[in-house]
């Protein structure tokens, strides 16, 4: 049983940026993809980011791409999700997300981008707010 546990929980103004993590307790980090979504009241959970933790491949969402970097710390079991130059609508809960991903380049690569409902794992989520 994989456990994640995100942090961050953050308010912060519009422009601003803001860290969220995410830990995971399992002994083989690195073969996992983790990705993050989020949700907002009565919209369905959308794709934000994906990182392969072997190859360190990523994948975004065109909302995001160039405001979110994503990395990894394979030695902490630990992935982060740098925001910057935030929006009010970036406002949701985030939740991190693990899938266990084995294979060549093929498999990497589908694993980025799999949707919400494929993702075997889940983190409790965190509220991040961004006031205008």
């Amino acid at each position: 049983q994989v456990q994640l546990v995100e942090s961050g929980l953050g308010l912060v103004q519009s422009v601003g940026s803001l860290i969220l993590s995410c830990s995971a307790s399992v002994r083989t980090f690195s073969s996992y993809t983790m990705g993050w979504f989020l949700q907002s009241p009565g919209m369905v959970r959308a794709f934000v980011v994906a990182i392969n933790l072997t190859s360190g491949s990523t994948y975004y969402a065109d909302s995001v791409k160039g405001r979110f970097p994503i990395s990894r710390d394979n030695a902490k079991n630990t992935v982060y999700l740098q925001m910057n130059s935030l929006k009010p609508e970036d406002t949701a809960i985030y939740y991190c997300a693990a899938n266990w991903v084995v294979g060549g380049l093929a498999q990497v690569v589908a694993g980025l981008r799999l949707p919400a409902d494929e993702y075997d794992y889940w983190g409790q989520g965190t509220q991040v707010t961004v006031s205008s």
